[in-house]
């Protein structure tokens, strides 16, 4: 199996993602349910755009020849900087056949299991239906210290009662994705969500053990919001672009949460990461790890856990040589200066 193999399966079994050559938003606009960006589909394609106006500076003179990918994150060490974005409503969004839960079932086992081989984490999502979220919980009790389940903005005892599901299933950590107060998916399921402010992440934080992450930051003011309510770590996302049209792109922003807030929290970042040398491109603007969305949604409805295996460790390969070429040895501390704005 290569991902060429991969992505054509993908392609004759999802009609909610076209698969294209290019994942930039472009096919796909307004495609929600589905994996498009939201109305115009700005959002979605300032993504890309966004990360594709920074260009990587060779110094290919260092002498790196065994870049080290590991990194350390949250006290876990990591095979490499890239973590599973959750993807849930697999039957809604992918719009594959089958029944809904057991086909959730599959993608979550796909991700958390590839997670495992590849020696990295993986998030798994929640949505309106009750099978969305226990099937990474389910998912989490098979591979404990691996999983982070990620929790709809939903009432704060509604946060509690199902993140310590995940602390008994043995998530690693477990994360809410606040940027879904206004996701049309939650609508059509009439289930009620909303904003969270600074005060409700500290209740969450002080109510349960396990670290709590932050999804949908686009604002260093935030970010230290996040930092200052006892949150570990913060996911600069505006959801893909499926929750506003007309947003900032995720590298447009994050040098200026970075500046705010690195070293105090961990910094994940999703949005338009195809390719090895977006990841590295990430890390110098400031991320500790990047996650990456639907290129593995792709690779899991193609392949199975195979397949998103597959995806991970072409990034890998594909990122040590984004580190070789620009000198940089390992990850701990990737310069600044190896980035230009074009």
């Amino acid at each position: 199996m290569d991902l060429q193999e991969v992505r054509n399966k993908a392609r004759e079994k999802m009609k909610g993602c076209h698969v294209c050559p290019q994942c930039n938003g472009k096919a796909c606009i307004g495609m929600i349910p589905g994996f498009g960006g939201l109305r115009t589909g700005r959002s979605f394609m300032r993504n890309v755009e966004a990360l594709q106006e920074y260009g990587l500076v060779m110094r290919s003179m260092s002498g790196v020849d065994d870049p080290d990918t590991t990194v350390t994150i949250l006290g876990k060490t990591l095979s490499m900087p890239v973590l599973l974005a959750p993807v849930g409503g697999i039957v809604l969004n992918a719009k594959v056949d089958g029944d809904p839960a057991e086909v959730e079932q599959a993608y979550d086992e796909a991700v958390t299991q590839a997670a495992l081989e590849a020696g990295t984490l993986c998030f798994t999502g929640d949505s309106g239906a009750p099978y969305m979220y226990a099937s990474g919980i389910a998912s989490c009790q098979k591979r404990p210290g691996i999983v982070i389940p990620t929790i709809k903005p939903r009432s704060n005892d509604q946060i509690i009662e199902k993140a310590h599901q995940a602390e008994e299933a043995g998530a690693f950590a477990v994360a809410s994705d606040i940027d879904a107060a206004t996701l049309i998916n939650m609508r059509i399921f009439g289930q009620p969500v909303g904003p969270k402010s600074a005060s409700d992440i500290a209740e969450i934080v002080q109510a349960i053990q396990l670290p709590f992450i932050v999804k949908g930051v686009m604002s260093a003011e935030e970010a230290v919001a996040c930092a200052e309510a006892g949150a570990k770590g913060i996911v600069v996302s505006n959801h893909g672009g499926r929750v506003l049209d007309g947003m900032a792109g995720t590298a447009d922003v994050l040098p200026d949460i970075a500046a705010a807030v690195k070293g105090r929290i961990t910094i994940f970042v999703d949005g338009g990461v195809r390719h090895g040398e977006d990841i590295l491109k990430m890390l110098a603007l400031g991320a500790d790890a990047v996650l990456i969305g639907r290129p593995a949604a792709v690779a899991a409805v193609g392949g199975g856990a195979e397949g998103v295996k597959l995806l991970l460790d072409t990034l890998k390969r594909q990122l040590m040589d984004a580190m070789m070429i620009t000198g940089t040895h390992d990850l701990a501390h990737v310069p600044a200066n190896i980035v230009r704005k074009l």
